[in-house]
């Protein structure tokens, strides 16, 4: 019953620990570290839970990997890890200043601004027009492991640039085009392409890549189809059905927010 013996420092101590793992989560959060994190925290308990139970043998497996993982979880984290400490030693408070504001406690999660409107509406208009368009909204996961397949920008989202970039003698037009926090950050992506033969045959790859980013993170994405000019939006890997392009403008409002 030593256990209940507690002192005021190790409540200190358990207190210090919750903040650093919080610390550490917003400094992950959104990007695919967050799941090696995860999976390395509940290693980390299940050999703590085994060592309570006097288990060696287990206890022991475990301990020698996680000895290993401590060494991978740098390797993994070094460009968060880099980022950091360059912010405790800078001497540009600004900088440090605005670092920090990630991890305010008190800070809205509401969501950064899109125009869902000029989205849906050039999407409307290019259907018309059966012109083929696939465009991915960054939503929590980063997307920088595929915009580096294409061409950066920093646009700001409107109806008239988004229909230029997928006019047909465009020559942004091939591949596809990511939205992160109102602005277009990249165009000609290639995105992953998902091998689930569930997908009916009357999709192509443009559905196919749709699927294929939407099953590997938390993005939704919107497809025009070439063929027969409609507009498809998937969600999870999967298509969401909706009856107008009104209720399309909701579901994403919502999705987004």
């Amino acid at each position: 019953m030593d256990f209940l013996d507690i002192r005021i420092l190790d409540i200190v101590d358990i207190v210090l620990v919750a903040v650093l793992l919080y610390y550490i989560y917003n400094l992950v959060k959104g990007t695919v570290a967050i799941n090696i994190l995860v999976g390395i925290i509940i290693i980390y308990t299940i050999y703590v839970v085994t060592q309570l139970l006097e288990m060696e043998l287990l206890s022991q497996i475990l301990g020698g990997f996680l000895g290993v993982g401590m060494f991978a979880l740098v390797v993994v984290f070094q460009p968060e890890i880099r980022k950091f400490l360059l912010m405790l030693g800078s001497t540009n408070f600004k900088a440090r200043r605005k670092f920090f504001q990630r991890f305010n406690f008190s800070s809205a999660d509401s969501g950064p601004f899109i125009d869902i409107d000029a989205i849906v509406n050039a999407c409307k208009k290019m259907a018309t027009t059966n012109t083929g368009a696939l465009i991915v909204i960054q939503r929590n996961n980063s997307l920088d492991f595929v915009k580096d397949t294409g061409d950066k920008m920093n646009v700001e989202v409107n109806q008239p640039i988004i229909e230029s970039i997928f006019y047909k003698n465009s020559p942004l037009h091939d591949g596809a085009m990511i939205i992160e926090e109102n602005r277009i950050t990249a165009t000609r992506i290639i995105l992953p392409v998902s091998n689930d033969r569930s997908i009916p045959l009357r999709f192509g790859l443009r559905h196919r890549a749709a699927v294929g980013i939407t099953e590997k993170t938390d993005a939704v994405c919107l497809v025009v189809s070439e063929e027969n000019g409609k507009i498809s939006y998937l969600k999870d890997g999967d298509f969401v059905l909706y009856e107008n392009t009104d209720e399309l403008k909701k579901l994403l409002k919502k999705d987004l927010s």
